[in-house]
């Protein structure tokens, strides 16, 4: 007879129901797929890593001779080591008419490599012969259309020189290749394996190398390995030795990958607790509009035991319901979000599986919140004797509003005033209530505010700071003057050079490698600006740090900071803080150009040259520079803004545009259980209203007022919380590369506020629909 019982009522509550499950289908279903996906990459990236024996120490050196591996293999906690010859080069692309960056790698092509392995996705490895054949990495070759057989031109030592591309390899060294930025260009850099034999020879390299890669032991200590490295190889233009987690690809991986982790952990946890929030509040008050059929039930003989059962297999089926189309939902979710995280990161393989683990986690959480909703309403009731528990509970004790006490009620109609006594003498009912509407709202204003934190940070680096168009970079430092060589070449408007150079920081317990920006104080094209865009003078004396280097190191304005120089003489240097500055992307170190040479002992010289170019002549500049050996590479900073745009906020966005569509889910389930329940609550009391001789709309008005404050609360309480939210997210996303800033813009909250109130809307159309359509025989009948 329960069983029975247990259908009707699952089909009497369809509505109600249907809109818990979808909540816990999207609470589940986005734990499922985002933390299956993030277990899915970090396994396709630990496997690619181990089975292609991706190094843990690099070093880049000027020239040293190849007899040093052996020693270096020799080394206390050193496995293995592998030299070889790395050069960037001008790159011309047919059809391409912007400059292109050409990472050459040289590679054996009779014998594999032993560390930082090649997988060959397609075509062949490359052979000895007249025409120099190359790899070319997966992500350059699909944003530019190659593939075997296609040609390419790069510039050898100043010499130009044709590549027959024969395959298309992936490298754990190079997942996500970048020119020492923060973000990956596979537009603008592409990585080409070739004959190492004939790339050391246009570059003077013979029986030489300048990159040289190292595997350490488990037990191996590695700031000892690094340490004997850097004294090994200083005396040959070492630039100092660094681990894994300094690796610009590995560093961007992860980074993307922390980001994926905590969005696929946070966010899908918040919906698992609003859901399993909303699955407790609506068995708890449901229950309770059932409390003369359980005391009906105890009466005809019916254990307590028996009637807990009934709840909680109430509260398994609906859980069970949600989180079986969750599986359906995460498994689409998973699939699609590994396929374009895959495409992103160039894995030889990433496949996406439903964990059960995670299923169980999910369901559990539901549950247990469904079921301890259940226990606690269920249990105030079976305590009851069948004949007190049969009748009504005792009316709430009524008194005036505040409002009426303080004498300014008056100035409210009475079907307000009705209103707001029902909200008053319930207020943790009304409080539940906005409560759950309000975690809808802060979770879709926590999951569409990355568009305008992204478009912020775009506008702000992109234009704010980094003002010119292109970057000029040289293959060696110039004299100061280059800059007004560069300022008469065709298409250049206004030029401005500065000094880079690889730094490491160090404070008594301390370690950080980086960069020092030389600037010119009076520098237009390239600002220093703080998180609210107002100028920062670059200091003429001591040095200028990000504030989140400054907090890694533990230091403070006015402290001494040892820098290691990691070009030229590698000297060491005692600088004094002169000041941080708070900013979004990277944490480095800045200087007046002049000062930064005089702390490197050299003359006015400069590495780079900021450019802006006149729009309907630039074209003649690229093809000016392709000519020019002296230009290492060019960056073209759309070029770079359409990459970044392609890669990692197109991630972002894509994540979290789903993620909002799983919050409008929750929002609906909330508002529309929250009408349905108030309406199964007061039912005896709107038709008492309707026989007293008050209209359908009247009668609407009092229920549908409620719900409106409730949702009016809800969503101001909401946009507070999605502050909140952003703010963790964001405090839990920062990475070494960038910092996204909590920027809100009022679209976000109109779409937040419109979603719910479209919610509250629809919800209240369906419940006006059942008032119209109430039987007021059987809404007042009662047992006395």
């Amino acid at each position: 007879m329960l069983t029975l019982k247990l259908l009707r009522d699952l089909m009497s509550m369809k509505g109600q129901v249907i809109t818990i499950a979808l909540v816990v289908a999207s609470a589940s279903g986005g734990f499922i797929g985002s933390l299956g996906t993030f277990h899915a990459l970090e396994y396709a990236r630990d496997s690619f890593y181990a089975h292609y024996r991706f190094a843990n120490v690099f070093v880049d050196v000027k020239r040293a001779p190849r007899s040093l591996v052996d020693r270096v293999s020799r080394m206390p906690g050193v496995v293995d080591a592998e030299a070889n010859v790395v050069v960037s080069s001008q790159l011309r692309v047919p059809g391409v008419s912007e400059p292109l960056i050409a990472h050459l790698v040289g590679v054996s092509p009779t014998v594999r490599p032993r560390l930082n392995r090649l997988h060959i996705r397609r075509g062949r490895m490359i052979e000895p012969g007249a025409t120099l054949e190359a790899l070319v990495d997966e992500g350059f070759a699909d944003a530019r259309h190659l593939g075997p057989g296609s040609d390419v031109t790069v510039l050898l030592n100043g010499v130009r020189e044709r590549i027959r591309i024969v395959g298309i390899g992936l490298s754990p060294e190079y997942i996500n290749p970048s020119q020492g930025g923060a973000f990956p260009d596979p537009r603008g850099l592409g990585v080409f394996w070739v004959d190492e034999e004939r790339l050391a020879s246009a570059f003077d390299l013979k029986d030489a190398f300048n990159h040289l890669s190292v595997v350490l032991a488990p037990s191996a200590s590695e700031p000892q390995v690094l340490e004997a490295l850097d004294t090994l190889l200083r005396p040959y233009g070492g630039r100092g030795a660094y681990g894994r987690r300094d690796q610009i690809s590995h560093r961007i991986v992860t980074q993307e990958m922390n980001e994926q982790r905590v969005l696929g952990t946070v966010l899908p946890s918040l919906f698992v607790w609003v859901a399993a929030f909303l699955l407790n509040v609506v068995l708890a008050r449901q229950i309770a509009t059932q409390r003369e059929q359980i005391a009906a039930l105890k009466a005809l003989g019916y254990a307590n035991g028996a009637i807990i059962l009934y709840y909680l297999k109430f509260v398994a089926i609906v859980t069970a319901c949600g989180v079986g189309l969750g599986i359906g939902i995460g498994a689409w979710f998973g699939h699609f979000m590994t396929g374009i995280y895959g495409d992103f990161f160039h894995f030889p393989a990433v496949s996406f599986r439903v964990e059960p683990e995670l299923v169980l986690i999910a369901a559990s959480g539901c549950c247990a919140a469904g079921f301890a909703g259940a226990l606690f309403a269920v249990h105030r009731v079976v305590e009851l004797s069948p004949a007190e528990a049969m009748r009504p509970p005792s009316p709430l004790r009524y008194r005036r509003l505040l409002l009426e006490r303080i004498g300014a009620a008056h100035w409210l109609p009475t079907s307000v005033r009705m209103i707001l006594r029902n909200l008053e003498r319930r207020p943790l009912r009304s409080l539940f209530a906005a409560v759950g509407v309000g975690a809808a709202v802060a979770l879709i204003v926590s999951g569409t505010f990355w568009w305008d934190a992204i478009n912020y940070m775009v506008d702000v680096q992109f234009n704010a700071v980094e003002r010119s168009d292109a970057v000029i970079t040289f293959t060696e430092p110039r004299s100061r003057s280059v800059g007004f060589e560069v300022r008469r070449l065709p298409g250049v408007v206004q030029s401005e050079p500065y000094r880079a150079v690889g730094a490491q920081f160090r404070t008594a317990q301390h370690v950080y490698r980086s960069a020092i920006m030389g600037v010119a104080a009076d520098a237009s094209l390239r600002r220093t600006l703080d998180d609210r865009q107002r100028p920062v003078d670059v200091p003429t004396q001591g040095l200028l740090l990000t504030d989140r280097l400054a907090q890694r190191l533990n230091v403070r304005p006015g402290d001494w900071i040892q820098v290691e120089l990691l070009e030229g003489a590698r000297t060491h240097r005692d600088v004094r803080l002169a000041g941080v500055v708070k900013n979004m992307f990277a944490m480095l170190g800045y200087m007046e150009v002049g000062a930064l040479n005089r702390l490197m002992d050299e003359a006015d010289t400069v590495s780079a040259v900021d450019v802006r170019l006149d729009p309907a002549t630039r074209n003649a500049l690229f093809a000016r520079i392709k000519e020019m050996p002296g230009i290492a590479t060019i960056t073209i900073k759309s070029q770079s803004l359409a990459s970044f745009r392609e890669t990692s906020a197109r991630n972002v966005l894509v994540f979290t545009t789903i993620f909002t569509l799983f919050a409008a889910t929750i929002a609906v389930g909330v508002v529309y259980n929250s009408a349905r329940i108030s309406l199964a609550e007061r039912a005896w009391e709107l038709a008492s209203l309707r026989v007293l001789g008050f209209t359908r709309g009247e009668v609407s008005t009092f229920l549908l007022g409620e719900l409106a404050i409730e949702v009016a609360l809800g969503i101001a309480l909401g946009l507070w919380l999605g502050i909140g939210l952003a703010t963790l997210l964001t405090n839990l996303m920062q990475t070494e590369t960038f910092r996204i800033p909590v920027i809100i813009a009022p679209k976000t909250y109109v779409i937040a506020i419109l979603t719910t109130v479209v919610s509250g809307i629809l919800s209240a159309l369906i419940v006006r629909r059942r008032i119209d359509r109430l039987d007021l025989v059987s809404a007042l009948k009662t047992r006395e």
